[in-house]
């Protein structure tokens, strides 16, 4: 299939997959007229990059999970070095839940305080009593 048609099938641009081609994730084929040719195989890495990109991993950290599709793995998720990366993202997002944590509290008190300083927020005066 031509780079266009790659691009529909997966939901991203023909600019995207020529960046992911430059990054050395996908490795199109040429035809006789040298136009880029990929297949099944194709796709799948580009749904496995996006899939993952969706939810928040950064193109670098989607070559182990490529790596693994090209090696003959059903999923990109079946080798060690896949592994690894999930267990390193899943400590990164604990970090900043932990901080998100943190600041929300901090947060909660400088509203309390505010609220404590300011005077009845529901008194309304009424109308001729100025």
């Amino acid at each position: 299939m031509r780079i266009s048609e790659l691009a529909k099938r997966t939901g991203t641009t023909a600019r995207a997959l020529r960046f992911y081609e430059a990054q050395g994730l996908l490795e199109a084929g040429r035809s006789a007229n040298g136009y880029r040719d990929y297949g099944e195989r194709d796709h799948r890495l580009v749904t496995e990059i996006l899939t993952l990109q969706a939810i928040g991993f950064s193109l670098d950290e989607t070559r182990p999970f490529v790596e693994c599709l090209r090696a003959g793995h059903d999923t990109g998720d079946s080798c060690a070095d896949s592994i690894e990366v999930y267990e390193r993202k899943l400590t990164e997002v604990d970090a900043l839940l932990e901080r998100l944590g943190d600041v929300r509290a901090s947060l909660l008190a400088k509203l309390g305080d505010a609220l404590a300083k300011q005077p009845d927020p529901c008194r309304v005066p009424s109308a001729g009593t100025e």
